[in-house]
């Protein structure tokens, strides 16, 4: 009896890691799913795309020449798609009072900016151009006037736009643009597993998966980019230590609005420290305390901490470094 009672339990025990992880992988493609291997348009063409490539690395698009997209959003070198900065600097040094989000995989949010101002790209990518503590350039006119002069980019537009007017036009700079940062869709191992690979996770990995949806973290970062398409109020159970930004309040001036920023995506969130709207936290670990906090109302001990920190840097594209 002995015997037939210990071998039950080694079958109980070796079938239940993978029977764990088998449900485990059925969550994630229930509450998560794979990112797509691309997020480009039919219009996206190869000429479009390299003439938004450009654009995004020239600085001719700022007041003084010396800021680009590609300033507050690295994608040179693999990098992810921000400047490592609380806040970033536009021309002349001036700064803003907003983290930059990454650009990577920006084109799968259900709309651009912390606050959502913007309701894709296209419209994002027309703004920092004309803001005055970021790129500088006074209007519409003026930018289409200067890549008109240029020894180039005419002959670049008419490629990238064929069969439209010769002249330059502002929506055709922010259609390039764009259509370039639809191609920066990354891939990791968490997709891996979604995949099916269920060995892409180490055990750690997934206890802290389990931990993500068991305190509630997956109410808020869910759908492909953990994160990115709904709007939520920071501090939802514990007021956030920062109160000097209304967050959607400024574009909707209602008071529900108050404090309230689009969730973050997680995808990638190793590399893309500091962390929140103001980049008030250094560190993935901070952050997670944080949001446990004031969000979950949840004090979490150091191994809770490490376990989903060791999930959340399995969303670090493997081509910028994901192990």
């Amino acid at each position: 009896m002995r015997i037939l009672a210990a071998l039950v339990l080694f079958v109980i025990i070796g079938c239940g890691p993978s029977k764990r992880t088998r449900y485990l992988h059925e969550s994630a493609i229930t509450m998560v799913g794979p990112l797509p291997e691309t997020a480009g348009k039919k219009s996206d063409t190869a000429e479009l795309v390299k003439l938004g490539e450009r654009l995004y690395f020239d600085t001719i698009l700022s007041a003084n020449d010396s800021v680009s997209c590609n300033s507050c959003h690295r994608v040179d070198n693999l990098g992810a798609g921000v400047d490592g900065g609380r806040v970033s600097a536009g021309v002349g040094g001036k700064e803003g009072n907003r983290n930059s989000p990454t650009v990577l995989n920006a084109a799968l949010h259900t709309a651009q900016f912390w606050d959502g101002r913007a309701k894709d790209l296209e419209a994002q990518a027309g703004g920092p151009i004309l803001n005055p503590i970021e790129m500088g350039m006074p209007n519409e006119r003026f930018v289409e006037q200067k890549l008109a002069k240029h020894n180039e980019y005419p002959a670049l537009f008419r490629k990238a736009f064929p069969g439209e007017p010769a002249a330059i036009r502002y929506n055709q700079i922010t259609r390039a643009i764009a259509a370039y940062e639809r191609t920066l869709v990354t891939s990791d191992r968490f997709d891996d597993f979604m995949r099916g690979n269920i060995n892409a996770l180490t055990g750690r990995e997934l206890k802290g998966f389990a931990l993500f949806m068991e305190i509630g973290c997956i109410s808020c970062h869910n759908g492909k980019l953990l994160g990115g398409n709904t709007f939520r109020k920071v501090g939802g159970v514990i007021p956030y230590d920062n109160l000097t930004d209304l967050g959607r309040y400024s574009i909707t001036k209602s008071d529900a609005d108050k404090y309230v920023f689009k969730v973050p995506s997680l995808r990638n969130i190793e590399l893309t420290a500091p962390y929140f709207h103001d980049g008030s936290r250094p560190t993935l670990e901070s952050a997670i305390l944080t949001m446990a906090q004031i969000q979950l109302g949840k004090n979490l001990n150091r191994l809770e901490v490490a376990y989903l920190a060791d999930f959340l840097r399995t969303l670090t594209d493997k081509k910028r470094g994901g192990r």
